[in-house]
């Protein structure tokens, strides 16, 4: 019986150890693979971080790009701005001083009324205050009358309220008006004229300067606009 007891005692003596081998070698067996699960996730994240910073210069090569497309066309704007060449209308252009001559020979003429297109100005014809879109030139009857400027005849009549009349186009727009004429025979209407071309003489066929001695009543215009002619020309 006690040696029954005694044996009994090993069997379990052996069946604890061997229960704690097994256990020691599970854990073993739990915490190696632990750490292998850990040594493999550390890997992975290195592996991560590794490859980041490659991924990031990716933008900083495009944002370099797009600088490069940037300054290139700041770069064309700026050519385009120097290369720019403003154009001039001819056509917006007053004369140059000298372009226009007298219309009459001055040494024997003087002006009797000034170019008034903002101011009223007294007509003794009319006995009235009026504008006046010109200036009076007076001279002897039949005095010649030139023309200020080569051009061409675009227009001869006779007046209601100034006279026999001229009219010549020249270059930059510009025409010329000849008033209170004494003849419309010495050109024709499409002719072309030089400067200082006898064209006709002083006459008193204005209506509303009828009152005044002989004079030539001389115009200016750009378009339809009346201009001083004391700007162009000086009596």
């Amino acid at each position: 019986m006690q040696s029954y007891d005694k044996n009994k005692r090993k069997d379990k003596t052996a069946r604890t150890i061997v229960l704690c081998f097994c256990v020691i070698v599970l854990t073993s067996i739990f915490t190696i693979k632990a750490n292998i699960d850990k040594v493999t996730r550390n890997a992975e994240n290195i592996q991560v971080t590794k490859e980041a910073p490659a991924a990031s210069t990716k933008p900083v090569e495009k944002q370099e790009a797009r600088t490069d497309e940037s300054a290139s066309a700041k770069s064309e704007e700026s050519e385009d701005v120097v290369t720019e060449i403003p154009v001039v209308d001819s056509q917006n252009q007053a004369p140059a001083s000298g372009d226009f001559t007298t219309p009459m020979n001055m040494a024997a003429a003087k002006v009797v009324k000034e170019y008034s297109m903002d101011m009223v100005v007294y007509n003794k014809t009319l006995d009235q205050y009026m504008t006046h879109p010109g200036i009076d030139i007076q001279a002897e009857g039949d005095s010649e009358v030139l023309a200020v400027a080569s051009g061409i005849v675009t227009d001869i009549y006779d007046d209601d309220a100034y006279g026999i009349t001229i009219e010549i186009t020249h270059n930059n727009g510009y025409v010329t008006r000849y008033c209170n004429l004494s003849t419309e025979d010495l050109v024709e209407k499409g002719d072309k004229v030089n400067a200082s071309q006898v064209i006709s003489s002083v006459g008193k066929s204005a209506m509303y300067e009828s009152a005044d001695k002989p004079h030539l009543h001389f115009e200016i215009l750009k378009g339809q606009e009346l201009l001083n002619p004391s700007d162009f020309i000086n009596f």
